[in-house]
């Protein structure tokens, strides 16, 4: 089963966590499927990984189109049609268990100042880490990126 970061954002805006996690995950080698709930949210990625960059262009596309299989980054709602080894959820979009198994990670990004995504998370981590899912806890909140917690999976 793959591994699960949750990144608790209380600092940096979700757009310039998500650019940063997004060039590492390619340089990995990664596909990656960013999954959001709504079309606002994904328009505003869109428009933000267009505008961003300033070192250069980072691949994306967003799902319905005539390309979507060979898009390096997806950002959906669903299922992503380009056979992704990373699923970035936003949002309060989730996964599977199942899922979690079939990629190299899942990461879960939150806005540590709405109640409703921290409950959120916390029900994903639950379900997730019940499941046997090997997760990591990240927080922002001293100025730089700390793992927080872990949990082994089964």
């Amino acid at each position: 089963m793959g591994e699960v970061y949750f990144y608790h954002l209380t600092r940096a805006p979700l757009e310039v966590t998500l650019l940063t996690l997004l060039g590492k995950s390619l340089q990995t080698g990664w596909q990656v499927a960013v999954r959001g709930r709504t079309d606002a949210m994904l328009d505003r990625l869109d428009e933000q990984l267009w505008l961003r960059p300033e070192d250069g262009f980072l691949p994306h596309g967003r799902s319905g189109g005539a390309h979507d299989s060979a898009q390096p980054v997806l950002l959906t709602k669903d299922k992503a049609a380009n056979d992704p080894t990373c699923l970035i959820l936003v949002e309060g979009a989730d996964a599977t268990p199942e899922e979690v198994g079939q990629m190299e990670r899942v990461m879960v990004l939150f806005d540590g100042h709405d109640p409703a995504a921290v409950q959120s998370a916390r029900e994903q981590w639950k379900t997730l880490t019940g499941a046997g899912a090997a997760a990591k806890y990240w927080s922002e909140e001293s100025g730089r990126w700390e793992m927080k917690a872990e949990s082994g999976g089964g």
